[in-house]
C-alpha cells in the first residue's frame, strides 16, 4: 500500500477539539469538562447528544447512562433497567428516552474510566442540556476573549427516528434559537450517513446558507469492518473501509465538510504495538477537498503506541508521549483532532 509521510493540512489553522469536554481530567459531558477544555485551550467542545423522554437533548456519550450516573444508587429508577438492542446489539442499562429530563436532572455523573482516572468529582455534577451547552459556551467564550465552537454528535440517529425523537430538525432548530450558535463555528458530526445528507439538504439552499454560514458538517468513520447503522438497518453492504477509499471519499464531499475516522486509520500500528508509516487516507482525502479530524488521542500509556510509552504501567499518565504522537499525526497533515486533555493538544501544537 502506498504511504505518504508528509502531508500539508487543507485548514488554515490546526484544531483542537476537547472530546467530551476535558475527559481525563473531568467527568465527560459536564459543564465543568467543557469549562476546563475551553481554559486549557480547546478550539471546539464536543457535546455527544441523546434524547429524553420528553423530548429534550442532553449530553452523553450514549444514551445508556449506568456508566457514566449514579443512576443505578437511586432505587426509585430500579425497575427502568432493562436490555435493548441499540444499533444491532444488545446493551443493558437505564437509558435517557426512559427518563424525563427533570428525572435525568436529579442524578449526577461520574467517571467512566474510574479504574484509570480520577473519581474525585463523582457525584458532583448534572447532565446538561444542548441549551445550556450553549449559554454556557457563550459566555466561557467571553471570559477568554475567542471564539469556541461547538461539535455536536448525533448519537443513534435511527434509533431515535424509529422512536419517534428524530434531533435533526430540533438540533437545527435549537441552534437557530441562539445568537451564539447563529455566528460562532458549529460542526455537527454523525456515524450515520442519511441524516447527515439529510441536513446537507436543510442547509444546501442558497437563503439555508445565508442564515446558517457558521455551521457545517463532519461524518464520522468507525472500524473498516463496521458499517453505518442506518446503512445496515436498510440491508445495505456499504462499509466504513469502503467510505475511506477514493471513491467512497468524493461522495461523502457531495454532503459533508470533513472526515473523522479513528487515529490509527490515519497512522496504523504495526504488530508490535509501535506507531507504523501514514496510510493514504490524509492524502486521498484531501484530493477530495475533506479536512481530517481524527479521534481521540488520550495521554494514558495504554492508549498511545509502544514506541511512545513512558514505563510498562499502562496506566501512567504520559503527557511527553501523548505530545510526541499528536506530532506524528499533525505531520501526517491532519486539520484537527479530538484530545481528552486539550492542555496537551494545546501543547502540542504550540511546540510543533
Amino acid at each position: 500500500m502506498t504511504t505518504y509521510a508528509a502531508e500539508k493540512p487543507l485548514a488554515p489553522k490546526v484544531l483542537v477539539i476537547g472530546h467530551r469536554g476535558a475527559c481525563a481530567l473531568r467527568p465527560e459531558h459536564t459543564l465543568a469538562s467543557y469549562g476546563k477544555a475551553i481554559a486549557d485551550g480547546a478550539d471546539y467542545v464536543e457535546p455527544d447528544l441523546v434524547m429524553t423522554k420528553d423530548g429534550v437533548m442532553v449530553a452523553r456519550h450514549e444514551n445508556e447512562i449506568g456508566g457514566t450516573t449514579n443512576v443505578a444508587d437511586h432505587p426509585e429508577f430500579a425497575s427502568r433497567k432493562t436490555t435493548k438492542a441499540i444499533d444491532g446489539k444488545a446493551v443493558t442499562g437505564w437509558f435517557t428516552e426512559d427518563f424525563t429530563l427533570a428525572e435525568l436532572k436529579t442524578l449526577r455523573a461520574r467517571e467512566r474510566l474510574p479504574q484509570l482516572r480520577s473519581t474525585q468529582y463523582d457525584g458532583e455534577f448534572q447532565i446538561p442540556t444542548l441549551d445550556e451547552i450553549i449559554d454556557f459556551v457563550a459566555a466561557e467564550s467571553t471570559v477568554v476573549g475567542r471564539p469556541i465552537g461547538i461539535i455536536p454528535e448525533i448519537k443513534h440517529g435511527t434509533y431515535y427516528q424509529k422512536l419517534g425523537l428524530p434531533m435533526e430538525d430540533k438540533l437545527l432548530a435549537t441552534l437557530a434559537a441562539h445568537s451564539y450558535t447563529r455566528r460562532a463555528p458549529v460542526e455537527i458530526q454523525s456515524f450515520e450517513i442519511a441524516n447527515l445528507k439529510y441536513l446537507h439538504g436543510k442547509l444546501g439552499g442558497a437563503q439555508a446558507r445565508r442564515d446558517h454560514p457558521n455551521i457545517r458538517l463532519l461524518q464520522l468513520i468507525g472500524q473498516s469492518n463496521e458499517q453505518p447503522y442506518d446503512v445496515a438497518a436498510s440491508g445495505g453492504a456499504l462499509t466504513y473501509a469502503q467510505m475511506m477509499k477514493p471513491a467512497g471519499l468524493h461522495e461523502i464531499a457531495t454532503y459533508a465538510d470533513a472526515i473523522g475516522p479513528a487515529t490509527r486509520s490515519v497512522i496504523p500500528l504495526l504488530a508490535d504495538g509501535r506507531l507504523g508509516r501514514p496510510s493514504a487516507l490524509v492524502h486521498d482525502a484531501h484530493a477530495a477537498g475533506l479536512e481530517l479530524h481524527p479521534y481521540t488521542f488520550r495521554p494514558e500509556n495504554q492508549f498511545l503506541a509502544k514506541n511512545f510509552w513512558q514505563g510498562s504501567d499502562p496506566k501512567t499518565f504520559n503527557e511527553a508521549g501523548s505530545i510526541a504522537e499528536i506530532h506524528a499525526y499533525l505531520n501526517a497533515g491532519i486539520d484537527a483532532f479530538f484530545t481528552d486533555d486539550p492542555a496537551i493538544g494545546r501543547e502540542a501544537l504550540d511546540k510543533r
